[in-house]
């Protein structure tokens, strides 16, 4: 009869150590496209061709296999629109709505989509760059790096068995810096 909560408690442990966290698909995060000198609305020229890039970098024929798309949600005015117009031209290809419930502060909503996802393929998250490590917080990353404030083109990648941002790759998108 003791045997029996062993074998459970001995499962439990082998599951958290196994499965760091409650999330199956692997997590890309990336920085909206560049904006405008004047800080106005929308993206720049540069911004829209990083958009378009995009479609190459995480397209159907790319090894990202993306399913599920999460952006900041824009504002009534055209404010904070930056992400979802990033990701947009890659979500059309794809044939995926962007889901945009999650306000820009909003990490922990955020971290909820993708704790509920349960849909085939990874996920892409387009955010403004301050946030990002809190959002890779939420999702459970510890020691999640700064977004460098001048750069547009990392790739942070988490994977469901991993306590840390694994991988900070580039879009190198041609003619854009990173």
């Amino acid at each position: 009869m003791l045997l029996s909560p062993c074998i459970i408690l001995l499962t439990a442990v082998v599951t958290s150590v196994t499965a760091k966290h409650d999330y199956g698909a692997t997590v890309y995060l990336i920085r909206h496209g560049e904006k405008p000198a004047d800080g106005g609305q929308g993206l720049s020229p540069a911004g829209e061709q990083r958009a378009e890039c995009l479609r190459n970098v995480f397209g159907a024929s790319s090894g990202y296999n993306i399913g599920y798309i999460i952006a900041e949600q824009p504002e009534g005015n055209g404010d904070r629109a930056r992400p979802y117009e990033t990701v947009k031209p890659l979500a059309n290809d794809l044939g995926l709505m962007i889901d945009t419930s999650c306000k820009k502060k909003d990490a922990k909503c955020v971290a909820k989509l993708v704790r509920k996802y349960d849909g085939i393929g990874n996920i892409l998250i387009c955010w403004e760059h301050g946030i990002l490590t809190r959002i890779a917080e939420a999702l459970g990353a510890e020691n999640a790096p700064e977004y460098p404030g001048g750069q547009f083109g990392d790739i942070w990648t988490l994977a469901h068995d991993s306590d840390d941002v694994t991988t900070q790759a580039m879009e190198d998108c041609p003619g854009l810096g990173p």
